[in-house]
């Protein structure tokens, strides 16, 4: 059974962030026979700076990192904080080893409190996860304060759309096939060019 992490990192309990992350896992599970495994940033924030400032995880936060890179797949939903994502999640990003994630399949959300900022799905967290390698699926979800309420039907039309096309891409994805040999030389990589031969 395929695992897919699931990174939520709202801030506040209860948090949209991490309803519109379970609405996504759920749906997610109705195409693909996965288990899902929640990772709460909030629960790790303190850990997160921690490592940032002195370069060594807490067990606990190397548990987090493990759940993450060791996944075959990544849902990730963030709040959108001055038309991007947030500190909290970005920092988290930041303490992977950039190759990770490489191939990984990723289904990008994000909640906010006005429409205007769903833009920031295309031009702040598709180019972080295609900077990183992963194989981000086509749609993302942006979930407005609007959203929520008695009429989620625009919504769940957009999550059920979204997971639909990540399960293809989770069914379809072999990460292990990205093992790689850590003594091969980069690609292009030439004896003579590296010594300033002409």
């Amino acid at each position: 059974m395929r695992t897919i992490a699931v990174i939520s990192a709202g801030l506040s309990q209860p948090s949209s962030t991490r309803l519109l992350a379970e609405k996504l896992a759920a749906a997610t599970q109705a195409g693909v026979d996965a288990r899902v495994e929640f990772v709460e940033l909030r629960e790790v924030a303190s850990d997160i700076m921690n490592n940032l400032l002195t370069g060594f995880a807490s067990p606990k936060l190397e548990k987090v990192i493990e759940t993450v890179t060791t996944a075959d797949a990544v849902i990730a939903v963030t709040p959108i904080y001055a038309t991007s994502y947030s500190g909290l999640f970005k920092s988290f990003i930041d303490i992977l080893d950039p190759d990770s994630l490489a191939g990984m399949p990723v289904l990008i959300g994000a909640t906010g409190g006005t429409e205007r900022h769903s833009l920031a799905l295309d031009y702040a967290m598709r180019p972080l996860f295609t900077y990183l390698h992963a194989v981000v699926a086509p749609t993302g979800v942006y979930a407005a304060s609007s959203d929520w309420g008695s009429d989620e039907s625009s919504l769940s039309k957009r999550v059920e759309r979204a997971s639909a096309e990540f399960a293809a891409l989770v069914r379809e994805s072999d990460r292990s096939s990205l093992v790689r040999d850590p003594f091969a030389l980069p690609a292009g990589f030439s004896p003579a060019g590296a010594l300033g031969a002409p």
